[in-house]
């Protein structure tokens, strides 16, 4: 007999997810809006009527904070924040790596995170409430081979969620990450398919993450029953974190 899921009611709130049009971020929309919150989607899709959908570059600062002041004016607040916009890259070794293309990993993956914080937290500073939740990896804890700007950035996610979460500690506003092996998305196209299955043979449970199991945690991040959690590090790696 299958284990019940966690039953949540975000009715009122107000969710922004970065990266919200594909992979893990559109599961976490989808989880959010079935949970009840209303979930405004920034990714490099094209704006739509309702105001939940905007077209926003994490990398692009003005956008991000044009984007934070019209989702705050449109529906009075932001109350959750997930952070899911990112890409892998190239799997190559770092001497062979573009530099372009690695300071492109590195700007997406952390400095977007950097930039969407910086411009929702004073909003949720004003509300004395908050939940931020901060994508990562495996690959930000053990560093992956092959993967050295990916790595990079996600293991500054990863710092970067402990610090703010102490900064924030007693403003109402709690801030964690999820650093989660593998998931079966499109991001794994950007792998070579030896990368990929190195990643598979090195799981405990000998299989990808799925998306749905990311956003549940994300969700549970987000509610009531997270309440003395803040700049944490939670694993979705099938048993293969080992620290």
């Amino acid at each position: 007999m299958a284990y019940a899921k966690a039953q949540y009611d975000f009715a009122g709130r107000v969710a922004v997810v970065t990266g919200g049009a594909s992979g893990i971020g559109a599961e976490v929309a989808r989880q959010l809006r079935d949970a009840g919150a209303t979930v405004v989607s920034w990714d490099l899709h094209d704006d739509d009527a309702a105001g939940t959908a905007l077209r926003v570059d994490v990398t692009d600062r003005d956008a991000v904070e044009a984007a934070a002041a019209r989702t705050a004016a449109r529906w009075r607040g932001i109350d959750f924040l997930v952070n899911s916009a990112g890409f892998a890259g190239p799997t190559v070794p770092l001497d062979e790596y573009d530099p372009d293309q690695w300071t492109r990993i590195v700007d997406v993956n952390l400095v977007g995170v950097y930039n969407v914080c910086r411009a929702v937290v004073p909003l949720m500073r004003q509300a004395a409430q908050g939940r931020i939740v901060n994508i990562a990896s495996l690959a930000g804890k053990e560093g992956t081979p092959n993967a050295s700007a990916y790595s990079a950035a996600k293991a500054g996610v990863l710092a970067l969620t402990k610090s703010l979460g102490k900064e924030l500690a007693n403003t109402g506003i709690l801030v964690n990450a999820i650093a989660p092996a593998a998931v079966r998305t499109a991001i794994l196209d950007q792998m070579a398919p030896a990368h990929v299955q190195n990643m598979i043979a090195k799981s405990p449970m000998q299989r990808l993450g799925e998306p749905p199991e990311v956003a549940e945690m994300v969700i549970w991040l987000c509610s009531g029953s997270c309440s003395f959690n803040t700049g944490a590090v939670f694993d979705l790696s099938g048993g293969r974190a080992t620290y």
